[in-house]
């Protein structure tokens, strides 16, 4: 991908931009690979081939290489964990199925360390919190020209943009991370009833006896904790995605360094190495921090303790 045709700005911002698909409105001028201008006689649903139609296409367009890897991975953890539970026995397990109940155990004792409740949702979904966004965050580990390259090859296009790791994109990571949220705000109002949720974001943390003095209190708590309810997803989302995107970025940096030279092509050898080594610790690590937050929040949305 650092070819003749790219500068190494280009290069980055090639590796950083995801195959989009939305709808161009009539009147719009398009540019073909060969530089020739065409205007779009009617509305016209299309991939995007540049920075200019991607910003066109609006909030409405579509992340195809996001949804396909999540997707994809999504289906890969399903296929293998219903593979070994197909095959488990009472016996001692082997290989695979060995490794899997050590991630059901692991789990399972994260969850009944902060989860005190009765939920039989909770412990699926933090197994498949972990796994899934695990396998997503592992794709940062595949050397960034390998897939890219092989769809430019395949399509014919020199600038088609394909990523490969679908938690360097906000709208997979904001996306579970408001799913999360709603199943928090749904459990509160179950558990403690659309009331005792009001009550929640607008008796607390200030509270007097009087009622008289509750009025003026009301819409200072409810700022308050309407700011910190919705700030839990906002971070969720956004601190994974914001450590998986700087990894993915210096795994870009690093590449276009092979490009310089002998000197620096040797050097970045060692430090993409280095780099995919240490970076294996954040993965699983990112993994394991939006599995426990998510659990922490469930217990919360489940605590009717009138004190909090």
């Amino acid at each position: 991908m650092a070819g003749d045709t790219l500068t190494t700005e280009s290069y980055i911002k090639h590796h950083l931009t995801n195959m989009t698909y939305g709808k161009l409105p009539a009147g719009f001028t398009r540019t073909d690979a060969h530089g020739e201008q065409h205007t779009l006689a009617q509305d016209t649903w299309t991939l995007a081939h540049n920075d200019a139609e991607i910003a066109e296409m609006g909030f409405m367009s579509v992340h195809v290489d996001s949804m396909f890897w999540s997707i994809a991975l999504g289906l890969l953890f399903a296929f293998i964990f219903r593979k070994v539970a197909k095959t488990a026995t009472a016996g001692v397990p082997k290989g695979l199925n060995n490794f899997i109940e050590m991630v059901i155990g692991f789990i399972d004792t994260n969850v009944k360390d902060t989860f005190h409740y009765k939920n039989t949702l909770v412990a699926p979904l933090a197994l498949t919190i972990f796994i899934w966004v695990f396998l997503m965050n592992l794709m940062d580990l595949v050397p960034v020209d390998w897939i890219p390259e092989l769809m430019m090859w395949a399509t014919g296009d020199p600038h088609f943009f394909f990523k490969v790791v679908p938690t360097t994109d906000p709208n997979v990571t904001l996306g579970m991370a408001f799913t999360v949220f709603g199943l928090m705000v749904f459990f509160s109002i179950q558990q403690k009833g659309i009331m005792g949720f009001i009550k929640e974001l607008t008796l607390h943390p200030f509270h007097a006896p009087k009622w008289y003095v509750n009025v003026f209190l009301i819409p200072v708590n409810f700022v308050l904790e309407f700011v910190s309810l919705i700030a839990k997803p906002i971070s969720l989302g956004l601190r994974l995605f914001g450590n998986l995107y700087a990894g993915e970025m210096i795994f870009i940096l690093i590449a276009a360094m092979f490009g310089a030279g002998l000197f620096l092509g040797v050097l970045a050898g060692f430090l993409q190495l280095g780099w995919a080594i240490f970076h294996i610790l954040v993965i699983a690590l990112q993994a394991f921090v939006f599995m426990v937050l998510t659990i922490v929040y469930m217990a919360m949305a489940h605590d009717v303790d009138e004190e909090h």
